[in-house]
């Protein structure tokens, strides 16, 4: 039988520096931010998420709520700009023995305050980082894992590899824009796990098709996908009602929704089925 066991984390908003930044390709880059507020900062879970706050982008001042003994308290001023995304590395002991983080942003465009962020982010700048509230572990009684992600993903599906033991059978699905998105996957990731590799140019309903030819799936198997939340309501549906897998072994996750900002992850993915 698979279970996951799930983790409980001290609430805390820390505020960093940007330290490095390092664009990986045209559309993705990755930003390295400090600070002994950082101490402490856990993350046990493959897809744990934290809450970042912007800087506002017209003043420069970045605006954090409190947390206070009965949780998270908004200031009475100042803009609150957040959204959730994936801690991909932490290390305690970073550049001269200080804290560091490194969080991957995908850049498409600079009007929302994430993309707008990244695509103008500099060493100095001001980042919050509230969370995780808790993770969910690497679950056990798996001999096998099926990882499908898009680029918004692919720092958590990074993590998955990380994390799973080495006797754990990899099958992956990645989609992605085009080749370029795709240098993304390094040596390191291929030689962990087999990725097919789907090219959104090349049009839709690629997804499913390759989700339906994976083949049997079997008790001892964990799948996690993650994108566009829209595209994954038939990824869905195809493991949990058309295979009739237990919810034990699927977790679905929409990260983003086109024409929507500020995606509530946290909300069934298929309203008709929100198990």
């Amino acid at each position: 039988m698979i279970t996951r066991e799930r983790r409980r984390h001290e609430l805390a908003v820390r505020r960093t520096t940007v330290q490095r930044v390092e664009w990986l390709n045209d559309s993705m880059v990755r930003v390295t931010v400090f600070g002994e507020s950082l101490r402490g900062f856990t993350a046990l879970g493959p897809n744990d998420h934290v809450k970042l706050f912007f800087p506002d982008p017209e003043t420069g001042d970045l605006t954090t709520p409190e947390v206070t003994a009965d949780g998270l308290k908004r200031p009475t001023d100042g803009l609150i700009l957040s959204r959730d995304f994936t801690p991909l590395a932490f290390r305690e002991n970073g550049t001269g023995g200080v804290p560091e983080l490194d969080i991957d942003f995908v850049v498409h465009g600079d009007e929302a305050p994430a993309t707008s962020f990244a695509a103008h982010v500099h060493p100095g700048l001001q980042l919050g980082i509230g969370g995780p509230r808790g993770s969910k572990l690497v679950p056990d009684g798996i001999a096998r894992v099926v990882l499908i992600a898009d680029e918004t993903a692919l720092p958590a599906f990074s993590r998955w590899l990380r994390m799973l033991p080495p006797d754990v059978k990899v099958t992956s699905i990645v989609q992605v824009h085009d080749e370029d998105a795709e240098s993304y996957l390094t040596g390191e990731h291929r030689t962990r796990t087999n990725v097919e590799v789907l090219y959104r140019e090349d049009g839709p309903g690629q997804l499913i098709e390759a989700v339906r030819s994976l083949g049997s799936i079997g008790d001892d198997t964990f799948v996690w996908a993650a994108g566009e939340a829209n595209e994954l309501v038939d990824v869905r549906r195809y493991f949990r009602r058309d295979l009739g897998l237990p919810k034990e072994q699927v977790e679905v996750e929409g990260y983003w929704k086109r024409g929507i900002v500020n995606l509530d992850h946290h909300a069934p993915l298929d309203p008709s089925d929100p198990d």
